[in-house]
This record gives structure tokens, sequence and C-alpha cells, in this order.
């Protein structure tokens, strides 16, 4: 699957329209960003499920600043409209597919569980 170009008026839809959503702040003067494009996208084609989304930083600055992107590249994993990793850095190819593998893999009313419990716990 080719990666779709997420911004602000999109995010919305796409992230509750689809089961896992990963998606990779960049910007184009980003050497590290440029650098794993292409990793980005080879793996992007093992997982045809998975929608691989990238958002340009410096034209969706909201988009990032609303989830607090400071550095770039920053990995975002977002299932069943729950954020379940971000983490700044290019990952090599290998370590993608196994972070993607594993997200696959996660029970998701456990996690519903512990971030329930997370917010008991806040208020």
């Amino acid at each position: 699957m080719a990666t779709v170009q997420l911004t602000a008026d999109s995010f919305e839809e796409v992230v509750s329209s689809n089961d896992i959503v990963l998606i990779d702040f960049w910007a184009s003067w980003c050497g590290p960003c440029r650098s794993f494009a292409p990793v980005y996208d080879t793996v992007s084609e093992q997982f045809p499920g998975v929608v691989f989304a990238k958002v340009d930083t410096e034209v969706e600055q909201q988009l990032a600043a609303s989830f607090n992107i400071m550095s770039i590249p920053t990995l975002m994993i977002v299932r069943e409209q729950v954020v379940i990793f971000s983490q700044a850095g290019a990952l090599p190819e290998n370590a993608l597919v196994d972070l993607v593998e594993k997200a696959t893999d996660l029970d998701m009313e456990e996690i519903r569980r512990q971030v329930a419990a997370e917010q008991a716990i806040e208020s």
C-alpha cells in the first residue's frame, strides 16, 4: 500500500476508519527523515491492512503541535483510535517490521482497561 499524506482535514477520518494507522511525522529538510522514507515505504508494502501515513510537519504545523512533536522523524501508531506507540527517531527495516507485527498482535481490550485505569487514577 502506498503511503497516505495526512492533513488536519483528513486526520480524523483516516484514524477513525482504519484499525491501525502508522504516522511518520517528517519534513523535507530533515536528513534522517529522507533516509527513513524508503524503509517506511518498503515496509508499508508488507502490511496491506495497515495504513502508513505521513505528516509533513512544515505544512501541518498545528497537527504536529497537537501531538507535541518535538523532533523528527517521529513514528506514531494509532490502533482503534488509541495512540499505542510514539517515538522519535528512524528505525531500521527489521525493527519497523517487528513493531508493526507487535502492534497488530496487541490485545486491545487489555489496552483499553489499562487506559481506563490510568484515567481513573488521574481524576
